[in-house]
């Protein structure tokens, strides 16, 4: 076995454990159903502006700063527009079915499995996200992104298990709903981690396709979610608390 084969190994058992751990994460949101049919929605969109505020503290810090002071903004600015593509083809092509999850037709079949759906694909770049981090030979990065996405899983497990236990789901089907929804994340960060080890060239497209999909998704699906529940204020400070806690954190390390 070669130097360079014990040198990479190491970093993907690291890489994909981080991703395994942010996967069951999704699962904890499912403990509320435990407790409660329903929580305080301003509570669960202040929890989507807290993931928020730290994905994009992330994206910005840790993917697209490395990639300006390196002189690569041409790479970074294609990699950043592959990952919001990427997320948003997935997006809309699960837009407009009607689908059966669960047990739940019609329209809560089509709505469960469109949250689910959603939450799958965009596991996807999410994984790459935590494969990036690990295999950019920064310190630290790979764990605030698992971090970041880590906390960002629970309060989607529990947009995912509400909806369900409101419909009847108990509990175990919800908590692995939740977890299957985030299965791409220890999936994707393995051929992540490996095609930049094999050229650190793609380390700029890498950067910006994990920044790119992370900022889409906070875009598109947290921030409109916590103004709904949580209105302007909520999000607000949701999100500042998010992005101060990577930074203090980034700081600390």
């Amino acid at each position: 076995m070669t130097t360079a084969a014990l040198s990479w190994q190491p970093l993907l058992v690291q890489a994909f454990l981080a991703a395994v751990l942010t996967m069951l994460a999704t699962g904890l949101g499912a403990i509320p159903v435990l407790f409660t049919r329903r929580m305080p929605p301003v509570l669960v969109g202040a929890g989507y502006a807290l993931a928020g505020g730290m994905m994009l503290s992330v994206s910005y810090f840790d993917l697209v700063l490395p990639g300006l002071q390196a002189r690569q903004p041409w790479q970074l600015a294609i990699g950043l527009v592959a990952g919001a593509l990427f997320f948003w083809l997935g997006d809309v092509y699960l837009e407009g079915k009607d689908w059966t999850v669960a047990g739940l037709h019609g329209a809560g079949g089509r709505r469960a499995l469109l949250i689910l759906g959603t939450m799958f694909v965009h596991s996807f770049p999410e994984g790459v996200a935590i494969g990036v981090g690990y295999a950019s030979g920064k310190i630290g990065l790979g764990v605030f992104i698992a971090l970041a996405i880590g906390i960002h899983n629970i309060p989607e497990g529990l947009a995912i298990s509400l909806p369900l236990a409101a419909q009847g789901v108990g509990f175990w089907r919800c908590f692995f709903s939740s977890v299957l929804s985030s299965l791409p994340q220890p999936i994707a960060v393995v051929p992540a981690v490996l095609l930049l080890w094999i050229s650190r060239a793609l380390l700029p497209y890498g950067l910006g396709f994990a920044a790119g999909a992370m900022a889409y998704l906070v875009m598109a699906e947290l921030l409109p979610e916590s103004f709904e529940t949580a209105g302007k204020h909520g999000t607000a400070w949701g999100f500042v608390g998010g992005f101060v806690i990577i930074l203090l954190a980034q700081y600390a390390l």
